[in-house]
């Protein structure tokens, strides 16, 4: 008589197999593809930010696509408007697409200055016009590609709260990526895919010429769109697989946390691994306390797991990046929360480069240093008044 003996688990990937691991775990549950080669600068806050859109704006050639969910007043809101009518009037195809509500503080002054230059403008899912159920699907995504060439993706939008240096709380403090290769058209697709829906007729036209990338750096990209549909969801797919697949060290800042059980399930289950997992959110500065007030009653069952939770001191934390073991990070416009989890338009980011993420936790580092951790024993101790403004966030949880 023969004994079968248990199989020995696999060995852990070495951290040089690492990105790839994750890379082909990712292209086969998603099911798109990686580009390789791409070039990607990480930009954090406005002096960073803001200055490299316009400068890709204004060496437009042909084309210039902009997306975004927020678009209010200030001079940097006029800057943009005349950098686009600049270009519309010389003759660039201009097309800007904005959310009906987020965008809806514009001034509409700003929208005649870049029509009657040519700038095309299009709402996404005006709420005037809409069933109570569609208003709450938004997109979310905050793009800009030029020429076709290079584009920028992240959280930072067209307003004077993202000026500056994150120095104080007039200043947001945020994170924006340049690409330049293959990734683009993925980038370019997810501003098609909105524009298709809000402007009917010719979706490209000789302006566009779909020329080949050259591979002008040695990132692996994958683009992963969230859409504003009923259904798992493949930004869910890709949190589920990268927070899953982590070793030694999570690292993740979101300006608005609040995920359901299931994705707190997963961060407390990387904890009690062993994962170094660090979540970073905002503090005393937020413009959505109801949203604060969700992800908070999360906060002793993440501690317990050995999760620890950092508050950002000097200003609103609206950055969304998620670093993975030093080799590969996600950043782009969705937040950890249901709203862009379930319900949004975004786009985000996979990236297999150690150096780039490398950079990107270099700035977690310097944003921890500015950021003060919840203590679970004094967590515990808070009062019955804050505990019953946390319960009160249930009935509206899956629309934040």
């Amino acid at each position: 008589m023969t004994t079968e003996t248990a199989p020995e688990p696999a060995p852990s990937p070495l951290p040089a197999d690492r990105g790839r691991v994750l890379r082909r775990r990712l292209e086969g549950l998603i099911g798109i593809a990686a580009t390789e080669g791409n070039l990607l600068t990480p930009l954090r806050n406005g002096d960073e930010i803001f200055p490299a859109m316009l400068a890709a704006i204004d060496g437009a050639r042909r084309t210039v696509d902009l997306m975004t969910f927020v678009y209010w007043r200030g001079e940097i809101a006029r800057v943009f408007a005349r950098s686009l009518a600049r270009r519309a009037a010389l003759g660039v195809r201009v097309r800007l697409l904005l959310d009906g509500f987020g965008s809806r503080l514009i001034e509409p002054e700003l929208i005649d200055l870049m029509e009657s230059a040519g700038v095309q403008i299009s709402w996404f899912r005006r709420p005037v016009r809409l069933s109570p159920f569609k208003q709450n699907h938004r997109c979310h995504r905050k793009v800009l590609v030029v020429d076709g060439r290079v584009a920028f993706t992240g959280g930072v939008g067209i307003a004077e709260e993202w000026c500056g240096d994150a120095r104080h709380p007039g200043e947001w403090r945020d994170t924006h990526v340049r690409v330049v290769g293959p990734a683009v058209d993925g980038i370019a697709a997810a501003f098609a895919q909105n524009w298709a829906e809000c402007a009917p007729g010719t979706l490209y036209d000789a302006a566009d010429r779909f020329a080949e990338h050259e591979q002008p750096g040695g990132a692996v990209v994958q683009v992963v769109r969230g859409s504003a549909a009923v259904g798992w969801q493949d930004l869910q797919t890709l949190m589920r697989v990268v927070i899953s697949s982590a070793e030694r060290r999570l690292r993740l800042a979101t300006a608005y946390f609040a995920p359901d059980d299931y994705f707190v399930d997963l961060l407390c289950a990387a904890g009690r691994r062993g994962v170094a997992v660090d979540l970073l959110v905002p503090g005393r500065h937020t413009d959505k306390r109801v949203c604060q007030l969700a992800g908070e009653r999360h906060f002793g069952r993440l501690t317990a797991a050995g999760v620890t939770v950092w508050r950002y001191g000097p200003t609103m934390m609206h950055a969304k990046v998620l670093t993975v073991d030093g080799t590969a990070a996600v950043v782009g416009s969705a937040n950890f929360n249901r709203r862009s989890l379930d319900h949004d338009e975004e786009v985000v980011l996979t990236v297999v480069d150690e150096e780039f993420t490398a950079v990107l936790d270099r700035h977690f580092d310097e944003d921890l240093a500015r950021s003060e951790a919840v203590v679970p024993e004094r967590w515990h101790r808070r009062g019955p008044a804050r505990r019953a403004l946390e319960a009160a966030t249930a009935p509206i949880r899956h629309f934040l």
